[in-house]
């Protein structure tokens, strides 16, 4: 048996691999057109003009649809290993997983509403992702610290730990710059400025604000590989249960077969 076969460890790999690859190639195909300077753009800015941003979007919309599954197996392992009693860890848990669902659904709005076209739409988008994604991570953070040293050991909530905190230091970093760069073009639309020269006023912090938003990106995505060895130890399963062997409106006589009225899949219910 390959690694990646073992659990579902293959699901924050996928989320990882997939997420990057859609900063790569809208990267590569936004800077070989010319419609952005390869000198480190805004991750928005490779995804704002046809044709990269119609991939952009799909492939976004994906890896918001992997983040989803991959925060709801988190979820359902942690209800499977804390105990009934423990309220306060329950309680974070359902708390991390709604916010890990906010926000994927906020990736979805970055990837559908260009900066360029509706700016206030694709801010909500942003803050809902990086945001609201930052506290996601600090609550998995909190989580891994009471689960340890039972559960989870200490190595493990070291290293989320470290990597929240690269994400909140990007967040600082990309807000005070993007603070100083608009205050340094006053009536420049600057969610509409794809190409800059160095030199000109607003350049310095400009160059600041997007190496943090690369860097917030990536210390977001990079948070997730730490769920791989969680993943091996866990698989799910789906249980339909029939409250009919027929699908007619009325009463319709059917013979039962010796299968009886559930059918068992893989997909949803826990087991670890």
């Amino acid at each position: 048996m390959w690694w990646f076969q073992e659990g579902l460890c293959v699901l924050p790999v996928a989320l990882v691999v997939w997420t990057a690859a859609t900063f790569i190639f809208a990267y590569i195909t936004a800077v070989v057109l010319r419609h952005v300077d390869p000198l480190v753009p805004y991750i928005s800015d490779t995804g704002t003009v046809a044709p990269e941003r119609c991939v952009f979007g799909v492939m976004l919309n994906v890896s918001a649809f992997l983040g989803v599954a991959t925060m709801y197996v988190r979820y359902k392992q942690l209800q499977a290993l804390a105990d009934v009693d423990d309220t306060r860890l329950n309680r974070l848990n359902v708390v991390g997983f709604v916010l890990g669902c906010c926000s994927s659904f906020g990736m979805c709005v970055v990837a559908n509403f260009q900066k360029t076209t509706l700016f206030s739409m694709h801010l909500v988008g942003a803050i809902l992702t990086f945001g609201i994604g930052a506290l996601y991570v600090f609550i998995q953070t909190a989580l891994s610290y009471l689960m340890q040293p039972h559960i989870h050991s200490k190595t493990m909530f070291w290293t989320r730990l470290s990597v929240g905190i690269w994400t909140l230091s990007s967040i600082i970093s990309m807000f005070v710059s993007s603070v100083i760069m608009y205050s340094t073009l006053p009536g420049v639309e600057v969610n509409k400025k794809l190409h800059w020269t160095p030199g000109e006023p607003g350049f310095t912090a400009h160059i600041v604000s997007t190496i943090s938003e690369w860097s917030l990106a990536l210390s977001f995505i990079s948070f997730f590989l730490t769920y791989i060895r969680d993943f091996k130890k866990i698989n799910l399963r789906a249980s339909a249960e029939l409250q009919s062997n027929h699908l007619y409106e009325s009463q319709h006589y059917r013979p039962v077969s010796a299968r009886g009225p559930t059918e068992t899949s893989p997909l949803l219910t826990g087991s670890i």
